[in-house]
């Protein structure tokens, strides 16, 4: 008998807990040409702002030791075009759809938020109030148990869907902003978004990235990112989705030990664009070779 991969995310239900990073899959189509995208837990979409941005300047990704730097400063379409021309393709691929949403104060977010009300094809927000490699909005919200709260009841108060809350790892205490944007209406958490890092070329004596900066991913993250989704995960009642550094399915079901009930794929998608399927295939082996029927039965029951 084939095991029970339906994952609960409060009120979402997903085919499986395999779910793509936002920023790491674009809109879909790409890798729709590689496998059928609707046999993902979900997608999330690139990050989408309320006008369109052109990014940092190259370069803005660089490989590292165990992983990789970017700064590509949340390019995107923005939202008119991203209803307009990406979601259609989405709704055709009957893909579950999370939209990524930011902004630079909490008057864009809201403003992003009501132009998604009523919008079909979407079944979840993920407010993004963790990335390092921007100058405005991004990591500051995230850092800031204050700013945490008010962007994420704002937002909360303009939508219906589902809202799942970013966290950046750099704060001293994660799982007090955990807990502060539970407080204020997040249904579901996310973590850990990318560290910050730099990368030098010694010949030219410069920083290899234009924007000095970047955020790191990939497996050099990868136990840190367990540790921070452990301690998330046993302090709050809300549903964790745990990222960082997954690149296997041994990878994903230390991530659901430690209490994820879902886990997201970043970096592995450019190393090997059909890693999310292999991992999601790799987490079904695991559970019949364990006998395990339903996917929660790995969920938090780590023997510590």
């Amino acid at each position: 008998m084939q095991p029970n991969l339906k994952t609960l995310l409060g009120n979402i239900e997903l085919k499986n807990p395999v779910i793509v990073a936002s920023g790491t899959f674009g809109y879909g189509e790409e890798f729709s040409k590689l496998y059928d995208i609707s046999k993902l837990g979900a997608i999330i979409t690139k990050g989408i702002s309320l006008k369109p941005r052109a990014g940092n300047p190259m370069p803005r990704v660089v490989e590292t030791a165990s992983g990789m730097l970017n700064a590509i400063g949340l390019e995107n379409v923005g939202i008119e075009a991203f209803i307009k021309d990406k979601l259609p393709f989405l709704r055709k691929s009957k893909a579950t759809v999370i939209v990524n949403i930011f902004g630079e104060s909490i008057e864009e977010f809201v403003a992003i938020a009501l132009k998604l009300v009523g919008i079909i094809g979407i079944s979840a927000l993920e407010l993004n109030i963790s990335c390092p490699n921007v100058q405005n909005g991004g990591v500051h919200f995230g850092t800031n148990a204050k700013l945490a709260y008010e962007v994420t009841k704002a937002v909360k108060q303009t939508t219906a869907f589902p809202l799942i809350v970013k966290l950046s790892p750099q704060v001293t205490n994660i799982v007090e902003i955990a807990s502060t944007v539970v407080d204020a209406g997040a249904d579901i958490l996310s973590l850990v978004n990318t560290f910050p890092g730099m990368a030098i070329d010694i010949k030219k004596r410069k920083p290899i990235l234009a924007n000095v900066t970047g955020g790191l991913s990939g497996p050099a993250i990868k136990p840190i990112s367990l540790k921070l989704v452990h301690d998330v995960s046993n302090a709050v009642k809300v549903p964790v989705i745990g990222m960082g550094g997954i690149m296997t399915a041994n990878d994903a079901i230390e991530f659901m030990l430690a209490g994820a009930s879902a886990v997201q794929i970043g970096t592995a998608n450019f190393i090997n664009p059909t890693a999310p399927i292999d991992i999601l295939n790799g987490i079904r082996n695991y559970m019949v070779e364990n006998n395990i029927a339903n996917i929660e039965e790995i969920v938090g029951k780590l023997n510590t």
